[in-house]
């Protein structure tokens, strides 16, 4: 049959054996235990000898290093199996494990800041254990893991059947508050007098794909919702957060052979937690941004920080899905055009102007002056993070004004499936899939590569972490060239149709 839908599911344990650095927050953390496993799961999907692989990974990031090591781990041994097909995207769990390398190719914040900091000054390491472990094993385990995962998923494909619908489920909401003075605040205080309104909106809408084997019984789903896995963020133990206990839920429902395939749409300034309802952690939190003075207890959700709130979003989630698989049985198709672009795109340095170097430098030099001790720890680069990222950055554009980003345009049937390595604020992600010639359109951040956080033009001006020039690579600039790129590429595989 011409463009017959093969499919493949491969699912791997992440879970380390041994103690391991927690990614993604400013201070050290360790894992002292482990709440859910983390895995990563592998979607392998081929119809002639046109194909793609998409492995979701519960980590905070994937860097291009760790694709780079993958790659090269599975060339030749997948047969037709191009490794440039092959995403690898993360779901942003903050309870996962910390893989990354010191040195950053745009400028690192931290070596800026140890650069300025005198000779006789020390840096404190919080958590010093020679049991835990460490960077490049970390790497290395990953991409064994991952790489095998991968190679299992391509040679189980079979013959298949699949379904794409839509759901709805209030999971995600914008993080960032904006003031009378027109600034904004990354998990503002929306109590206080001069609060206006949240910078940006929300989108409920579930993307999802059912994938079914010849007998049409349910192999796995993929599931895209714009917001990020990051519940637990702060706690000292691992966990795939709520996308865990979504795969429980539905294992529960369907069976333990059947996958899931977790997949976050443009999220940069997305979380699970209501700020206008806010309901306060339980446990204490190791994070100046959570405090709130005199927190009305408010009706609403339980705490969005612990246990119990990762099991509501994914009650929810994982209800939409089971709900939605109840309407897709006159839906099935066997059979669909694949075609796969990889781009490799030049996006505009977001760059700090001599001023913001200036002030930058001036406020790097005040910490040294006011210390009244001779360290410093990863409280304090945290402090000094939005400064030392321009300063870092304002040398790099002295030789650089562009950065290469690796995305991917997938045409799968009526579906489009568009790839990015930011944190994408959310609007972004809206005018793509407004505008999009497909009827479906997935969108996969933080896939192959890791460049932190894209702001919109409003955020920027508005200010504060995730807007910062520190907080990521490209500004609104390079954000709207990846838009325009990504909707010319799907606009261009819907008029190749019957040529």
């Amino acid at each position: 049959m011409k463009n017959r839908i093969y499919t493949g599911w491969y699912e791997n344990s992440i879970t380390p054996d041994k103690k391991v650095k927690l990614a993604g927050q400013f201070y050290e953390r360790v894992s002292q235990y482990v709440e859910t496993d983390i895995t990563c799961t592998a979607l392998a999907v081929s119809s002639g000898t046109n194909h793609f692989v998409i492995c979701s990974c519960d980590l905070v990031h994937i860097d291009d290093y760790l694709v780079d090591n993958v790659r090269e781990k599975i060339t030749g041994k997948c047969e037709g199996l191009d490794p440039f097909n092959v995403i690898i995207n993360a779901t942003h769990t903050h309870t996962s494990i910390d893989y990354q390398r010191q040195e950053n190719k745009y400028g690192s914040s931290l070596d800026i800041l140890n650069e300025y900091m005198p000779e006789d000054f020390s840096y404190i390491e919080k958590v010093k254990d020679d049991s835990i472990m460490q960077p490049e094993e970390a790497e290395e385990f990953l991409a064994e893991r991952i790489s095998d995962v991968i190679i299992k998923a391509w040679n189980n494909r079979t013959p298949s059947v699949y379904a794409n619908a839509f759901g709805r489920a209030p999971v995600g909401m914008c993080r960032r508050a904006v003031y009378a003075d027109n600034t904004g605040l990354m998990w503002g205080d929306t109590s206080r007098d001069d609060f206006v309104s949240l910078e940006g909106g929300n989108d409920s809408g579930i993307e999802l794909i059912y994938f079914f084997d010849e007998k049409k019984q349910l192999t796995g789903v993929a599931a895209n919702i714009a917001c990020p896995s990051q519940i637990l963020e702060h706690r000292s133990f691992i966990s795939s957060d709520y996308w865990g206990k979504v795969k429980i839920l539905l294992r529960e429902k369907f069976g333990n052979k059947v996958f899931l395939l977790p997949l976050c749409s443009a999220a940069g300034d997305q979380c699970p937690r209501d700020l206008i309802r806010w309901v306060a952690p339980i446990n204490p939190i190791d994070d100046p941004n959570i405090a709130r003075k005199d927190t009305v207890k408010r009706v609403a959700d339980p705490s969005m920080f612990e246990i119990e709130g990762s099991w509501k979003a994914a009650k929810r989630i994982a209800n939409e899905i089971i709900n939605v698989y109840s309407e897709v049985g006159e839906c099935l198709k066997d059979n669909a055009d694949i075609n796969h672009k990889y781009i490799d795109l030049q996006l505009p340095l977001r760059k700090a102007s001599e001023e913001e170097y200036k002030l930058a430098l001036f406020k790097i030099e005040e910490f040294i002056k006011t210390r009244k001790t001779m360290s410093y720890d990863f409280n304090d680069y945290a402090k000094m993070h939005m400064y030392a990222g321009t300063v870092a950055r304002y040398i790099y554009q002295q030789k650089q004004d562009q950065c290469e980003v690796e995305i991917h345009v997938i045409r799968m049937g009526d579906i489009a499936i568009t790839t990015n390595p930011f944190e994408l604020f959310l609007d972004y992600g809206n005018i793509i899939k407004a505008r999009s010639a497909a009827s479906q359109t997935f969108i996969v951040q933080l896939a192959n590569g890791s460049c932190a956080y894209l702001p919109t033009e409003k955020a920027e001006k508005h200010g504060h972490y995730s807007a910062y020039i520190s907080s990521g690579i490209c500004g609104h600039e390079g954000g709207k060239k990846l838009v325009e790129t990504s909707l010319d590429a799907i606009r261009k595989l819907w008029e190749s149709e019957g040529k």
